[in-house]
């Protein structure tokens, strides 16, 4: 394996989880699993015995559950990023492990290239969130509205914030809605390299470096249902 691959350590406490976590991720370019952990305990050992770049922890584990690991990991072994990846999206589990520490958040129904992403983003210092992790924040955020901030059609290209560009604005909405790149050309009827390229043009206007703060922003600037 590469020395520019990700280390990875694996925590789950399920035996059968586990392992097809482990062979997933082994077939993955770019990352190596180094370790794995069947609790919260274990998982902070590994790490101090192993110091991987990231931690895969499942939240619901005996002995000392994900959240309190990634809490102890965090301040212990900062250049240890951890994802969670659970069974739960609830709040009583997102918002503890994102206070613990944790970078990102995956359900286990995510795929091997959610999974692949969410590991490389907070790597590199980015948020690893899934898209309905993302709603589920932002909302939270916000809190209930005040008064209608999403407009019903797009706004004209003056309106627009650091000069985006409307479709631009279209895009950065359904980004917003948690929508994928394969979505958003499905819904816009464009190519999934024209949606990248409006996405690099509209992360490169806004400041924002990954799709959770691109949501932040759209909620902010009211751009959030611009391409309802």
């Amino acid at each position: 394996m590469s020395g520019d691959a990700i280390r990875v350590v694996v925590a789950d406490d399920q035996t059968v989880v586990r392992e097809g976590i482990v062979m997933l991720l082994g077939l993955l370019p770019g990352i190596e699993v180094v370790g794995v952990a069947a609790d919260g305990e274990e998982a902070v050992r590994v790490v101090a015995e192993l110091t991987p770049d990231v931690v895969l922890m499942d939240l619901r584990m005996p002995r000392c559950d994900g959240v309190e690991a990634t809490r102890r990991i965090r301040a212990g072994h900062p250049g240890t990023e951890v994802v969670v990846l659970t069974t739960y999206a609830d709040d009583d589990s997102l918002f503890p492990a994102l206070r613990a520490g944790a970078r990102g958040y995956l359900t286990k129904d995510a795929g091997a290239e959610e999974i692949a992403k969410a590991i490389a983003d907070v790597r590199s210092g980015a948020a690893g969130l899934a898209p309905q992790v993302q709603l589920r924040l932002l909302q939270h955020l916000s809190g209930p509205p005040s008064a209608p901030t999403a407009p019903t059609a797009p706004a004209t290209a003056a309106a627009l914030p650091d000069g985006l560009t409307a479709r631009e604005a279209e895009v950065l909405a359904l980004i917003a809605e948690g929508l994928s790149n394969t979505e958003i050309a499905g819904r816009l009827f464009i190519s999934q390299a024209t949606v990248k390229t409006h996405i690099n043009n509209l992360f490169a206007k806004t400041g924002v470096r990954d799709r959770a703060q691109a949501v932040t922003y759209a909620f902010r600037h009211g751009l959030s249902g611009a391409g309802s």
